[in-house]
């Protein structure tokens, strides 16, 4: 990768971008994590087969029904409905049909709620360690990035620095409930706290801060935890979901932005939304998905499976001497790097065949991640893969909560 390239197509996020895009294309995983003998837990993409309703579901929709089955498609109105209905019954909150925009994914959501809303020199903060591309859709947005940490002994969200950072240029804050990469559920109280907090400062500096969730993970919960949408406690919510997670389907790419009934101006925040899609590149799902919604809407991978990848991993790894985290949702394990270095780390794992992704890539050095859509044989595989890396003295970093379980290597 030449860097003078990279950083010659948006300077702002030269240094932002370089650690995700290196491990794409120049780490050892890019160029060999598609052997068929490795053991891959890098990103989360399935290694089983799809669901078969799944697949069915797909076959049954792209018999036309019409001369337009297959013309431009906007947000469906069956598709709509069916959003709004089973949103409202997950999360114990009104949604209407018209308040559902359908996106090609939650990136394209995030992407398109960030540009409605923001001008060019206005502050959106976002919660680190993050998802790759919150910052690079700022900027590219043209607004300003600013980055708050979670709270390093708990990995809540830290409300007395968000509240530091609020300035009159605030005009947004992104969070992500269940949090990739820690797997932390924000509760209600810190919900709440946060929403008072925007409101405030909404008050006092004349212009609202609007909440852009990031749900994507909302539907997959460990040890019965309960999930808690912000759209449920801040009328200012922009709602993003993409079915990608829960169906382990990512590159069928169908979701949505919803709008909670109470928040204000919505019709217009509704319309700006549409033309945005629009003017974004045509940002709307293909119209097969959405006719199969009905059928995809209830379907989910097996839950309890990825629980139970999880404890086995935090077993084992813990015997071994690493330390993990207990992630209360998404399907991601932390372990702490046994070098200071995580990218070394992770390229020591890729000579046993095994591919985890440094921390760097997601601001937390130190670290490195697990996905847990990994199949059962392949975690197995694993185990005596982690042991052979795990001959190195840890760094003493303590940012992560260790499981009750692990111990540190001595």
């Amino acid at each position: 990768m030449n860097p003078e390239i990279v950083s010659n197509i948006i300077p702002a996020m030269h240094n932002t971008m370089i650690p995700i895009f290196r491990f794409f294309i120049e780490s050892a995983w890019a160029r060999r994590h598609d052997l068929g003998t490795v053991c891959d837990f890098a990103f989360g993409n399935p290694h089983d087969m799809p669901l078969p309703l799944y697949v069915e579901a797909l076959q049954k929709a792209i018999i036309p029904q019409n001369k337009d089955w297959f013309a431009y498609k906007q947000s469906e109105a069956e598709a709509q409905v069916v959003v709004s209905a089973s949103l409202s019954e997950r999360l114990g909150h009104p949604f209407a049909a018209e308040d559902i925009c359908l996106t090609n994914g939650a990136f394209a959501g995030l992407n398109i709620a960030i540009k409605t809303i923001i001008n060019a020199g206005d502050e959106v903060i976002f919660i680190t360690p993050n998802w790759f591309f919150y910052e690079g859709m700022i900027i590219s947005a043209g607004g300003k990035a600013v980055k708050v940490a979670i709270d390093p002994t708990t990995f809540d969200l830290d409300l007395a620095a968000i509240q530091a950072v609020l300035s009159p240029r605030t005009r947004a804050i992104i969070i992500n409930s269940p949090h990739n990469p820690t797997g932390k559920i924000y509760g209600r109280d810190t919900l709440t706290a946060l929403a008072q907090i925007l409101e405030d400062a909404s008050r006092k500096n004349g212009r609202t801060i609007y909440l852009i969730s990031d749900e994507a993970y909302n539907q997959i919960i460990f040890d019965n935890n309960t999930f808690i949408s912000p759209a449920t406690i801040y009328p200012h919510t922009f709602l993003v979901y993409t079915f990608g997670k829960v169906h382990l389907t990512p590159g069928q790419r169908i979701g949505y932005i919803a709008l909670p009934s109470q928040m204000p101006n919505r019709d217009e925040i509704r319309q700006a939304l549409t033309l945005m899609q629009v003017f974004s590149g045509w940002s709307f799902p293909n119209a097969l998905l959405q006719y199969a919604l009905a059928d995809l809407v209830t379907l989910s991978i097996d839950i309890a499976q990825l629980q139970a990848r999880r404890d086995r991993f935090q077993q084992v790894l813990s015997e071994i001497g690493y330390e993990t985290n207990n992630p209360e949702g998404t399907f991601y394990l932390l372990i702490k790097s046994p070098l200071a270095d995580d990218w070394e780390f992770t390229e020591q794992l890729a000579q046993h065949d095994l591919f985890i992704l440094p921390g760097v890539t997601f601001g937390l050095p130190g670290y490195c991640r697990i996905s847990l859509t990994g199949n059962d044989d392949m975690v197995e595989r694993s185990l005596p893969k982690f042991a052979a890396a795990a001959v190195y003295s840890p760094p003493p970093v303590t940012l992560l909560p260790t499981h009750p379980q692990t111990a540190s290597r001595r």
